[in-house]
């Protein structure tokens, strides 16, 4: 287990952990083009033969859209206790974004007879991508569709790879049909971008496509970012624990473990200035992983020795400093006052805060959005939220006398730019 002090490491070394595993998708970005321009040429048919390439499924085009009768029996499979798990994940996590929504439209005067305002509008369409590589994803459902729907979007379009079966899982079914989901495509990778961003027989052209994928989908939303807005970049998992000596190793070794099994390219670091929790973490650790299948064990003791492990700072202070340096996706303050760290936290895309709000609950049921910037785009991305779903609009008004009182200082700053038509409309004006 990499035990890293920040002190004494080497420059290099700390280039690769804040570098995390953000590869280098030049070459994935040639795939990406080549089947996209295929797309682009023969629709359906093109997606189909990817889908089959890719995926390993094949499928006619009449089965690319799922039916209801097929949501409803994706549904009614699900046994009782798993439906009433998502329906109250998502109860609460609409309830977060109605909380997000702005108003509808504000004014202010800035000046007599001068209004200003803003309106805003949800987008007309969405393209919902919701993966499906590793496992079923009925949480990333819910994250990406409520606050679509919450928003007010009209026509919400969600794309996901499909099974072994050629069907779109169960859970991810029941999530639409609780969430009011009805337009599913079964279609994943750099097909179902480029399907959404050019429209094809079946599936339909949309504005923006968000959601978390792959290498590919990363790739096809680069190389079609101009054609169709590609939404929060979203990589490989990655979390921070900041904890002080006060922790509980127990909680503290059980939330570190969480985003490392993701995969071995994510990053789950404990950033301590307790050398004495350190080694008691990683007692338990040890413990933890001979509970776990081979499959996540390897993940996780992966993760611990390369893009995760510790981070052994000098005191709390560097231990806040290097959390906003990272800008993790995920965190968790386990510290003796966790809201005293609060408002030093600057670059995270979620802050979990004391003993009992681990990751898992954000990731499924608390309410906030689980889809956050990856990379070190916590800098100056958020979380997906109602925003991503709305557009603003500025509104201004000027009254005739508000016109006269401003319409000098107007015709000075067009002279100053060189703008004559500018200048023209305020200058003659009657």
């Amino acid at each position: 287990m990499k035990i890293r002090d920040w002190n004494s490491i080497t420059q290099e070394e700390k280039s690769f952990v804040l570098k995390r595993s953000e590869a280098d998708i030049t070459e994935i970005m040639n795939v990406a083009k080549e089947v996209s321009d295929d797309v682009r040429k023969n629709g359906d048919e093109a997606v189909l033969r990817y889908t089959e390439k890719f995926d390993k499924v094949k499928l006619e085009s009449d089965k690319i859209k799922v039916t209801q009768e097929e949501i409803n029996a994706g549904y009614d499979r699900l046994d009782s206790k798993t439906k009433e798990a998502i329906a109250y994940a998502a109860n609460n996590i609409r309830t977060f974004h109605a909380r997000q929504l702005p108003e509808e439209m504000w004014f202010t005067e800035v000046d007599k007879g001068l209004m200003v305002g803003e309106k805003s509008t949800p987008i007309v369409d969405v393209c919902l991508y919701v993966p499906r590589g590793k496992g079923s994803f009925p949480s990333v459902m819910l994250m990406l569709s409520l606050p679509a729907i919450v928003a007010g979007v009209e026509r919400i379009v969600v794309t996901t790879p499909p099974n072994e079966k050629g069907e779109v899982d169960d859970a991810i079914l029941a999530a639409a049909k609780i969430c009011g989901i009805t337009e599913i495509y079964k279609c994943g990778g750099i097909q179902a971008v480029a399907a959404v961003a050019y429209g094809t027989e079946t599936i339909p052209k949309c504005h923006k496509i968000i959601g978390p994928g792959n290498a590919y989908v990363t790739a096809a939303k680069r190389v079609l970012a101009n054609y169709i807005d590609v939404g929060t970049p979203a990589g490989p998992s990655e979390s921070i624990i900041l904890a002080d000596e006060k922790a509980d190793p127990k909680k503290v070794a059980l939330d570190w473990m969480i985003e490392a099994e993701h995969g071995p390219d994510s990053a789950a670091l404990l950033v301590t200035h307790s050398r004495e929790l350190v080694d008691e973490v990683i007692k338990i650790v040890e413990v933890q992983l001979t509970k776990i299948s081979d499959k996540r064990r390897d993940f996780v003791t992966t993760n611990f020795n390369t893009y995760g492990g510790v981070i052994l700072t000098k005191d709390l202070q560097q231990s806040i400093d290097f959390t906003n340096e990272y800008a993790p996706e995920h965190m968790e303050v386990m510290t003796e006052k966790p809201f005293d760290i609060l408002p030093m936290i600057k670059n995270s895309g979620e802050i979990l805060l004391g003993d009992y709000t681990p990751i898992t609950l954000c990731n499924f049921l608390l309410g906030p959005n689980a889809i956050l910037p990856t990379g070190g785009n916590a800098k100056t991305v958020s979380s997906v939220s109602v925003f991503d779903f709305i557009k603003r609009s500025s509104i201004g008004y000027a009254t005739k006398e508000g016109f006269e009182r401003v319409r000098d200082y107007a015709s000075i700053i067009a002279r100053i730019e060189g703008f004559d038509t500018h200048a023209l409309a305020v200058e003659e004006r009657e």
